[in-house]
């Protein structure tokens, strides 16, 4: 059985830094992993590329050659990915051994782990080939400045908890840019009546109802909570 983690999240959370991280971490500690590029439009990178989606397909190439804007190449990259992962894909997973780790660079277009299926797809092709796969889900810290963006940010990583079905893990990325820690440590563990007061001080009164509502989801099910990520510890730590 081989390993996967899908390092997903909004364009500039952070990603890339943590694949470059993750693999200096495992470096330190002797562990090999691999990092996998699955951005078509990334240009550089602190670790070595294990897999390109650019020996594939570009999204520079596809934006020339049929005139589309960066959102609609990148989806048409992606959908171009799906097509062939019985034949890239398919040929570059034979590199690697039953118990190799791949670590998938996805990009930061949301609508890919929220509702077009490409990513899910490509989980499922990972899991045929007896791939246990899990989820990475990195969110900027520095969102983390009122309730109602925590409110937006929980919805974002549910809609893609949901998506994928996967084992899912919520990193807020960017610890060590945060002036005050105390701004972000309140949501790590927010009890629903503290986040239903904010919200309805930041709302207006006709969405009560949908406040408490979303109050609740969030402090019910207990399904999104966030792992603060300061890499400033994690480097003095491996030292």
């Amino acid at each position: 059985m081989g390993y996967a983690q899908l390092v997903i999240g909004p364009a500039g959370s952070g990603k890339s830094t943590y694949c470059s991280s993750l693999y200096q971490h495992c470096e330190t500690t002797r562990r090999t992993i691999h990092v996998v590029n699955l951005d078509p439009a990334a240009e550089n990178f602190d670790y070595p590329v294990a897999m390109d989606i650019r020996e594939l397909i570009s999204l520079d190439d596809v934006m020339e050659e049929l005139g589309l804007g960066p959102n609609g190449g990148l989806m048409y990259c992606m959908e171009h990915l799906e097509e062939n992962l019985d034949d890239w894909l398919e040929e570059e997973l034979e590199n690697y051994l039953d118990d190799d780790y791949l670590v998938f660079d996805c990009p930061g277009q949301i609508e890919l782990f929220t509702h077009v299926p490409v990513l899910r797809n490509f989980v499922e092709h990972l899991k045929r080939k007896n791939f246990n796969v899990c989820a990475v889900y990195l969110l900027d810290s520095q969102f983390m400045t009122d309730v109602t963006k925590y409110i937006s940010g929980c919805m974002a990583s549910l809609s893609a908890m949901i998506q994928l079905e996967l084992p899912h893990v919520n990193i807020l990325s960017k610890m060590d840019l945060v002036a005050n820690k105390k701004d972000v440590e309140e949501y790590l563990n927010p009890e629903a009546r503290v986040l239903l007061s904010a919200l309805n001080q930041h709302m207006a009164p006709q969405f009560a109802k949908l406040n408490k509502a979303l109050a609740e989801l969030v402090d019910d099910y207990s399904m999104v909570s966030f792992i603060p990520l300061d890499l400033r510890k994690e480097s003095s730590a491996s030292a």
